[in-house]
């Protein structure tokens, strides 16, 4: 293996947190690891990790050398982008994180459709309403709600968005319709978990009063997705950006609930929650990162 291969091989057990992870993902053996990780230390005359039966740690020179290594490979990535836009095509991986129930019903067919443009394109989705570093774990881009902090990442605007609540006409039937926010505690509310804390604390405005009801959850998931099919079940009342049940609402398998048409009330969210593509900070982005981005503003506008 050559030093590039090394380095790729060292970050790769750092971001993962231990040689086994890593030499699983890699198709490598942990003895094989051992003895990669070893002779780059002979190599060098330097350790790099402090090993134990379950964890990693860097070593001063070990730091070092991983964020050297980062920036070895970031100037060997943009090289082989300077390379393919010289032949201006699209080609090689297209790492992709959104949240799930967005996700699934946006970004995988338009990831589908963009490939099937450009077919030397391999992309990767990974799925999660948590929050994912795209630097460290490798994500060209992300889709994401809301404003975000990270001054690392660019940020792209796609498509406005707000939050909606709502419900099933079968469990309205069965439970009846709330007509203000504090009858949400009477109701089954379907809640999300995040870092293992519930997003129960909901929030309306009716001409310029503020109403905060924490409901009590019936339900819970981490998962978006799963929210919104026990909400199309008629398990209970959900919170959900409006994009996730745009064509529940559209087709009247979902209602909108206290909304403006009834006596003026409106969710209100902690912060906005406009649809982003949010990407890392380069100077040259592989032709089919920036590509897709534009692919998928516009696939986003069609549907609106």
């Amino acid at each position: 293996m050559n030093k590039t291969d090394d380095m790729a091989l060292f970050v790769r057990v750092v971001k993962e947190g231990g040689l086994a992870v890593a030499g699983r993902q890699l198709g490598i053996s942990a003895a094989s690891m051992t003895a990669r990780i070893k002779a780059l230390e002979d190599r060098y005359g330097a350790r790099l990790l402090h090993r134990t039966t379950r964890s990693i740690a860097l070593t001063s020179a070990g730091q070092y050398f991983y964020e050297a290594s980062l920036r070895v490979l970031a100037e060997m990535e943009t090289l082989e982008v300077l390379l393919q836009q010289g032949k201006g095509s699209f080609c090689g991986a297209l790492r992709v994180t959104a949240p799930s129930d967005f996700g699934r019903q946006y970004v995988a067919p338009a990831l589908a459709a963009f490939v099937e443009e450009h077919k030397e394109v391999q992309p990767y989705l990974y799925l999660s309403d948590g929050i994912v570093n795209l630097v460290n774990q490798g994500f060209d881009l992300g889709v994401r709600f809301g404003n975000l902090p990270d001054s690392n990442l660019v940020v792209r605007q796609l498509t406005e968005n707000h939050r909606v609540l709502c419900a099933a006409p079968e469990y309205l039937r069965r439970y009846g319709t709330p007509q203000t926010p504090e009858e949400l505690l009477q109701h089954r509310c379907l809640v999300m978990e995040r870092l293992g804390e519930p997003l129960n604390e909901w929030r309306f405005t009716q001409s310029e009063e503020n109403y905060l009801i924490k409901v009590h959850p019936a339900q819970m998931s981490n998962d978006g997705g799963v929210i919104r099919e026990w909400a199309l079940a008629g398990a209970g009342i959900a919170l959900k950006s409006w994009w996730d049940i745009k064509n529940d609402i559209e087709r009247g398998a979902l209602v909108s609930l206290l909304d403006s048409s009834v006596k003026g009330f409106q969710v209100t969210d902690h912060d906005e929650v406009g649809l982003q593509v949010v990407y890392p900070t380069r100077q040259y982005s592989p032709l089919q990162v920036t590509a897709f981005i534009d692919f998928f503003k516009d696939y986003m506008i069609a549907l609106k």
